[in-house]
């Protein structure tokens, strides 16, 4: 089971989530360890919750999007009322423009604004050492693109 499980709710199964294999590629070591999942926003939160909490995580980020920042909301309440030791970090660019985050920011134990491929990472590592970071909400630290990995080799058929 992985450690960690990076997961977003598309607004159909006709495209891939670039985000997901953005912060996969990036991932280093902690690769092994993750799990990706898309789901679409016309399945039931419930359902969502059941795939994800199937897994076993630890660590669960989702990411946050106009299409899905509602059934997301749904998602996340349902996990932090069965399974609220299971450390919810959110990313993606509804989530990006503090102050002004929607409430399932505040469900949520960590919000990553901006980029993620580099602080989703190391926040992952700190939470599975047992550290907490001091802030809920973490800035995304950039990285020139020639430094970070390819999201390309994660995109498959199926």
């Amino acid at each position: 089971m992985p450690r960690i499980v990076i997961a977003t709710l598309n607004a159909r199964y006709s495209h891939t989530a670039f985000g997901l294999r953005y912060l996969y590629a990036n991932l280093g070591e902690l690769q092994n360890d993750t799990g990706l999942l898309e789901f679409t926003i016309n399945q039931r939160p419930i359902e969502i919750a059941e795939q994800l909490l199937k897994q076993q995580p630890e660590i669960i980020g989702l990411g946050v999007y106009i299409w899905n920042v509602a059934e997301i909301n749904a998602v996340v309440g349902i996990l932090k009322q069965v399974a609220p030791q299971i450390r919810i970090v959110l990313g993606g660019p509804e989530v990006s423009h503090p102050p002004d985050l929607p409430a399932v920011a505040e469900l949520a134990d960590f919000v990553i604004t901006g980029v993620g491929e580099i602080s989703f990472p190391a926040l992952c590592h700190k939470l599975l050492n047992g550290q907490a970071p001091p802030r809920k909400i973490i800035t995304g630290e950039t990285a020139p693109l020639s430094a970070l990995a390819s999201p390309y080799p994660y995109y498959t058929d199926t």
